[in-house]
């Protein structure tokens, strides 16, 4: 069989899907960093605090200066704005890549999943001629391309399917389904709501918005890609990002996925889309084929990822939610309510004595709420602390944890034996025995 007839990757389709989408992820890149600026969130998060997080692989990285710190916010915004406008892309595409993707690793506890839908965006801006045409770069070269191969758009389509879909597959089990689960917890304190809030009393809309949740995760993708569902189905997604935006206050993620959507219209709407922006006067050449292996290997190897790191979590034998071994990168959005509450002590071996930990000395409000339930950011915690009194006192501390998470609102229990000494564990892939296994 010619796989060719099937799908023919290099069929050369309009550029307009591809320059919109362009356009519209640098706005929204440099929208969603001038209000990261303007709120301070850079000084809050990034210079203010004594501890950072690090990814897990990541401890080499080394932690920048303030200055560079500032330095890499204006660098993610310049080159967001120059991707905008089709600004020497090529150049800005790899600083955004460099900039955005440092930020992102400087601490984990601010994982969100619309962040690494960016950093993965950001890696595929790098293989593809989005700036050809309707830009800046078009201009001042005086030539433009009307086609591109169609894997440049499908393989942004394809990414965009894997948020939607995988987030549709999180949410096939128990609690989701048959108890509504975290719904039934998160909607009642959403009943001053206009319109809608009176409803958020009832459990059975929790039922209601979980089931719609799963079926719109599910099929959405599919829906956008045919003609005859396409408009209303864009419409669904408009309204169900605008609920989810209000009631959970979940920053830039609707405006992204809502506006990144727009890739699956047609070609012709594109077109129009961006007429005001295309010069007719500049000449128009055909789209040069290069059959470089290596990227097509690359891009191979990245949809082969996709597919399949987010399944990471199989072999574990422990309940997901609980150990959170293989969560993140998995698109689990808004699947589990989990709180905790961590006491830190410190004991001086020399005298035996035993010292509580206050943790807002060392960290902020948000590190101090995702490190009480995360396993791996409360072994990490353990060992920096143990680096900083060993280092003021010359002694090798000890660092144990007294730590109670509550899953889907149920009763609190220990996430684990609080008589063992954290600074004797080790971080690694292999499944995290010492935690108490939690398969409820």
């Amino acid at each position: 069989m010619n796989f060719n007839k099937i799908y023919n990757p290099n069929q050369l389709v309009s550029i307009a899907p591809l320059a919109s989408f362009r356009i519209i992820f640098g706005l929204a890149m440099a929208i969603s960093t001038l209000r990261f600026i303007v709120l301070d969130w850079i000084e809050k998060q990034y210079i203010e605090t004594q501890i950072h997080f690090q990814y897990f692989g990541f401890g080499w990285l080394p932690y920048p200066s303030q200055n560079l710190i500032y330095i890499l916010f204006i660098v993610l915004l310049i080159s967001s704005l120059a991707i905008f406008i089709g600004y020497k892309y090529n150049y800005f595409k790899f600083l955004f890549f460099i900039s955005f993707n440092y930020i992102e690793l400087l601490d984990v506890s601010y994982y969100l999943n619309h962040y690494y839908f960016v950093s993965l965006i950001s890696i595929l801006l790098l293989f593809i001629p989005a700036s050809k045409n309707y830009s800046i770069d078009s201009y001042l070269s005086k030539s433009r391309i009307n086609d591109v191969p169609r894997w440049t758009i499908d393989i942004l389509k394809f990414q965009l399917g894997i948020v939607y879909f995988y987030a549709g597959l999180a949410k096939i089990n128990h609690d989701w389904i048959f108890e509504a689960l975290p719904l039934k917890i998160w909607l009642p304190a959403q009943t001053d709501m206009p319109l809608l809030g009176y409803f958020f009393e009832f459990k059975q809309t929790a039922y209601l918005f979980s089931w719609v949740g799963l079926f719109f995760d599910l099929s959405i993708v599919f829906f956008m890609l045919s003609k005859k569902t396409r408009f209303l189905a864009y419409l669904t997604i408009i309204i169900f990002h605008s609920l989810t935006g209000y009631m959970f206050q979940i920053g830039v993620f609707p405006l992204i996925m809502s506006s990144s959507m727009l890739l699956f219209f047609s070609s012709d709407f594109h077109i129009k889309l961006l007429k005001k922006f295309e010069n007719k006067n500049i000449p128009v050449f055909n789209y040069s084929f290069n059959n470089n292996y290596i990227k097509y290997s690359l891009l191979t190897l990245y949809i082969i990822f996709n597919l399949t790191f987010p399944f990471r979590n199989i072999p574990y034998p422990c309940n997901l939610f609980w150990t959170e071994e293989g969560y993140r990168f998995s698109w689990r959005v808004m699947v589990v309510e989990k709180t905790g509450y961590a006491i830190f002590l410190i004991t001086n071996p020399k005298t035996g004595e035993e010292t509580a930990i206050i943790n807002s000395d060392f960290l902020n409000e948000h590190q101090e709420k995702q490190m009480s339930f995360q396993p791996d950011l409360i072994l990490q915690f353990a060992h920096k602390l143990q680096k900083i009194f060993s280092k003021e006192n010359n002694i090798i501390t000890k660092v144990r944890a007294e730590v109670y998470v509550s899953l889907q609102g149920k009763p609190s229990q220990l996430l684990f034996n609080p008589q063992i000494n954290l600074c004797e564990i080790e971080d690694t892939w292999k499944p995290k025995k010492w935690l108490n296994c939690n398969n409820d």
